[in-house]
């Protein structure tokens, strides 16, 4: 007989992300792509993937719980949704059973999220008009640059200096950006500055808690983020062995214990 397993399926604006979890609460499989133009083609590839990595198939599906921008796309599961926030908060708390402050850095908006000891939402801040301090503002600072956003950590970390920014709208930062290459002004200073400004840009939402966790794609992808952000506040700060799938596991974990009413 087959063992079923359930699936959490977070559909962000940037990226798909999907996990799969087992009855012991276990991330048996994952994958991440990007969201594209047709979000539910490319779901079904992450939901393929990932399931091909459990060794299950669509049939062994018990559940399954959509989340993000574009949770509504999915139709080819039981998919029911849960708000983005709720599906963090559960990812999140599954790993750190604590009163904690998540930071998430997604591709289009920042999310801090304040959790109390039983896991209860007890406040909540989010970033939504504005890309600064976002994936979108690091892929448009790497564009100014001419070059490739997976080397941005990599040149950060080789600063010797900083190039602050002034302002935290992207067109502006563009500009500045621009100004400090023309005065000649190290790449790698620039890069840091840049950091700084997306750390900077997220504390100054809400002030966070004394353990804080941090999730997202720009997370995964940029540890030095986490280190100037540990910096800032002045202690360590707690990581997911996957930060970019927090929410997609949350959303797993919804689906796990037959929780997937919408939007709770």
């Amino acid at each position: 007989m087959s063992t079923p397993v359930y699936v959490g399926l977070d559909i962000g604006a940037s990226r798909t992300k999907v996990a799969v979890a087992d009855a012991q609460r276990r991330m048996i499989g994952h994958a991440v792509r990007k969201s594209g133009t047709d979000f539910a083609v490319t779901a079904a590839a992450c939901l393929d993937e990932s399931l091909a990595m459990a060794g299950a198939s669509r049939g062994d599906i018990a559940n399954a719980v959509s989340t993000g921008y574009g949770r509504a796309n999915v139709e080819f599961v039981t998919a029911q949704t849960k708000t983005e926030i709720g599906c963090l908060a559960k990812g999140c708390y599954h790993r750190f059973p604590e009163a904690i402050t998540i930071i998430d850095i997604g591709g289009q908006d920042n999310k801090v999220i304040k959790i109390d000891t039983d896991g209860r939402r007890s406040g909540f801040k989010m970033n939504r008009k504005c890309a600064a301090g976002t994936g979108a503002f690091l892929e448009e600072m790497s564009a100014r640059l001419d070059i490739p956003l997976e080397e941005m950590d990599g040149l950060a970390r080789q600063a010797t200096e900083m190039v602050k920014l002034g302002s935290y709208c992207t067109v502006f930062s563009a500009t500045e950006v621009l100004e400090n290459i023309r005065y000649g002004r190290k790449v790698t200073d620039i890069v840091k500055g840049i950091f700084y400004s997306v750390v900077s840009r997220i504390l100054e939402m809400d002030s966070p808690t004394e353990r804080v966790v941090m999730t997202g794609g720009v997370v995964a992808h940029n540890p030095y983020i986490v280190e100037m952000a540990e910096e800032m506040i002045g202690r360590p700060i707690l990581l997911p062995e996957l930060p970019q799938l927090a929410g997609a596991f949350g959303a797993a974990l919804y689906a796990l214990d037959g929780k997937g009413e919408s939007d709770g």
